[in-house]
């Protein structure tokens, strides 16, 4: 990588820092709202919920009928903003560590809510990783901040809501009959998210093809072992309308995602690869495009600045989920005006929501004019 790259590299890090509630005209703004405000202090509690699939859950290494989810509520003068961890086993938390991590955070040191560098930066430094975990504090606290202000986020963002893209809906791998039964259900939804990365993958589309002609997204979660096997599965899923592919191989294996990214008809997007900011410049150039999660990257702010720098490495951004209730998923649905794709649908496969927020209507995103992330728990 030249000289050239990296200082542009540097300077588009840097220049990331300066969005979001952030910057000192913004500082004063925030000044301003805290005199209208009653002396306070930030109060965080948190308590665990699991939950409940609709169906098996299955990748290509793993399946599972439950997700471990850690929900967050951060109170200032008596306005509460949500926020949510949600853990699958993948990420390495657990109800148990998000809780240990939120026990450690002092945030009754904060007085003024609309500090959020401030006080996402103290949060992110207390531990390594935890991720999930932060990104529930991330999202409480802009969930906050938007109802102090009165405003969904997005129009405090400055974003437009018809911009808002239409979210696929995920199909696991099962068998045939059940993944007919999965398309049925999802009659609404403009595209379908296909998991691959076992030896029935061309089985799985065979039987989506059997019931319906609508556009496909695939997504291998590191489950192909050959590039050249790959590139063959990429080629078969253009042939079947398909937009683009997640994870095709290992994460480590740069070189050979470097391979296929340039020989693939579709774009090939980093996932796993691709947990934070920092993760962008060391991958950019073996992927078309990444995949965000807030529950990777520690919640909203981070994922906006993951947007900036990978449309200024001409990268295609998609957004996504892990199995969430509707208060994660409401808090993405408001970045989703800035990205190409979403995948937002984590709520929609769980059978215990217990919260309103963002809508999918006719399979587009909808979003909430409340304040916030237009939240309310049933």
């Amino acid at each position: 990588m030249g000289q050239d790259r990296r200082d542009f590299l540097k300077l588009s890090t840097l220049a990331t820092g300066a969005l979001l509630f952030s910057g000192t005209n913004n500082n004063l703004f925030a000044n301003n709202i805290r005199t209208n405000m009653k002396s306070s202090k930030l109060k965080l509690k948190f308590y665990p919920y699991t939950l409940q699939l609709k169906h098996v859950f299955t990748l290509a290494k793993s399946s599972r009928t439950t997700t471990p989810v850690v929900l967050t509520e951060l109170e200032y003068d008596g306005i509460i903003g949500y926020g949510e961890a949600s853990m699958p086993p993948y990420l390495g938390e657990s109800q148990e560590s998000a809780q240990a991590f939120l026990a450690k955070l002092d945030m009754e040191q904060f007085t003024n809510p609309m500090e959020i560098d401030k006080i996402i930066s103290y949060v992110d430094s207390v531990t390594m990783g935890n991720t999930a975990a932060k990104a529930s504090v991330d999202i409480a606290l802009h969930d906050l901040v938007g109802k102090i202000l009165g405003h969904p986020l997005y129009k405090i963002w400055g974003l437009e809501k018809s911009k808002t893209p239409y979210t696929s809906f995920t199909i696991g791998i099962d068998k045939p009959d059940v993944v007919r039964q999965k398309v049925k259900e999802a009659e609404e939804f403009k595209v379908l998210k296909i998991k691959l990365g076992r030896d029935t993958d061309k089985e799985m589309i065979e039987t989506i093809r059997s019931v319906t002609d609508k556009p496909l997204t695939a997504d291998a979660n590191q489950g192909w072992k050959d590039k050249h096997l790959a590139l063959d599965m990429i080629e078969y899923l253009k042939e079947n309308g398909a937009l683009y592919i997640e994870q095709p191989m290992d994460k480590n294996n740069l070189d050979d995602h470097a391979w296929l990214s340039e020989r693939s008809p579709i774009p090939v997007l980093a996932d796993e690869a691709c947990q934070r900011l920092v993760d962008i410049p060391k991958i950019y150039q073996a992927y078309n495009g990444i995949n965000i999660k807030l529950m990777k990257c520690t919640g909203v702010k981070e994922s906006y600045k993951m947007i900036i720098l990978a449309r200024a490495l001409n990268l295609k951004v998609m957004l996504g989920c892990m199995t969430e209730t509707s208060c994660a998923i409401s808090a993405a649905s408001h970045l989703s005006p800035l990205v190409d794709w979403a995948d937002l649908d984590g709520a929609l496969l769980i059978n215990n929501d217990i919260f309103d927020g963002t809508k999918i209507i006719d399979g587009k995103v909808v979003l909430s004019d409340k304040p916030g992330f237009g939240l309310t728990k049933i």
